[in-house]
């Protein structure tokens, strides 16, 4: 059975708890968080979390169980603030760098590009402390900070010919209100003749979520149509 994103970000959160429980050790959780991303079928992912429980239980992780969501609702934040940093830093001479998918941030994470460009997305990323600061500085270069909806995020830095700035102040579209147990992210630093720009997207799994949802609602509603013409 070929596996799916939604399904491999499963299996990586039975990962990510068992790091933060201590039944696997940073190396390894990095070996099996590469090869989950890298997985194309259940079978390549089942012999990842074969060996672990199922969180906060004693019980093995039922393979079926791994692949399959808990509810229909997205993780809490509470639930991604914890655990040992796997990134602190970032740098970039003439390149470039990215920090996405599942990470965890460490609560001081300085960014630096220079005649180059660097992504940092937190849209699927752990927090090691719910208070977190990112520095960013960008030298003739770019970086792009990419956040979900909800997340407390305060940009403070500056721009000299060049930019820094929230890129949702720009927007016309009406944003997300700032969960209540949400992380809270202090972007700041500077750009030289170059830019800084902090920008809220969902992730493809929230779309196709938020998508079945609205699908959901729109079927509801015409069974209630239906019945209530049959009346």
């Amino acid at each position: 059975m070929r596996a799916s994103d939604a399904e491999r970000e499963r299996v990586a959160e039975v990962l990510r708890d068992a790091v933060a429980e201590g039944r696997l050790d940073m190396e390894e959780f990095d070996q099996r968080l590469d090869a989950v991303y890298k997985a194309r079928t259940h079978g390549e992912l089942e012999p990842l979390v074969r060996d672990l429980p199922a969180p906060g239980t004693g019980g093995p992780v039922a393979p079926d169980a791994a692949f399959a969501p808990s509810s229909g609702a997205r993780v809490s934040w509470r639930d991604r603030i914890g655990g040992p940093a796997t990134s602190r830093g970032a740098f970039a001479f003439w390149g470039g760098f990215g920090r996405k998918g599942t990470w965890t941030v460490g609560r001081r994470f300085t960014a630096f590009a220079m005649m180059g460009g660097g992504e940092i997305d937190l849209r699927e990323a752990r927090f090691e402390d719910r208070d977190t600061v990112i520095r960013c500085f960008a030298i003739m270069g770019g970086l792009a900070v990419t956040v979900p909806p909800g997340l407390d995020v305060n940009v403070k830095g500056f721009g000299f010919m060049g930019g820094f700035g929230d890129l949702a102040e720009k927007s016309s579209q009406p944003s997300e209100p700032v969960a209540a147990d949400s992380p809270r992210v202090t972007v700041t630093g500077f750009a030289l003749m170059g830019g800084v720009g902090v920008e809220r997207k969902v992730t493809r799994a929230e779309k196709q979520r938020l998508k079945e949802a609205r699908k959901q609602e729109k079927l509801a509603k015409k069974a209630e149509t239906d019945r209530k013409e049959l009346d």
